[in-house]
């Protein structure tokens, strides 16, 4: 836990002195990268629901419920 506060803290340092256009680069880089964890995270739930459809469509894909598929 120490070593975060120290790297958060350094980081905090380093954007104190920077210009405001420089802090604005900062926050927009920092937005790309969490947009971009956010999306890897939604891609790899995609993946991990397509490589589970074949085992499912046996319980999906049933004559018994094959009346829910009309609702």
């Amino acid at each position: 836990m120490n070593t975060t506060i120290t790297v958060e803290q350094r980081l905090l340092d380093k954007i104190r002195r920077l210009s405001s256009e420089k802090v604005i680069e900062v926050e927009d880089f920092i937005d790309f990268l969490y947009q971009r964890q956010t999306d890897s995270n939604k891609n790899l739930a995609i993946a991990a629901t397509k490589l589970s459809e074949a085992s499912f469509s046996k319980v999906w894909d049933n004559p018994e419920d094959a009346e829910y598929d009309n609702l």
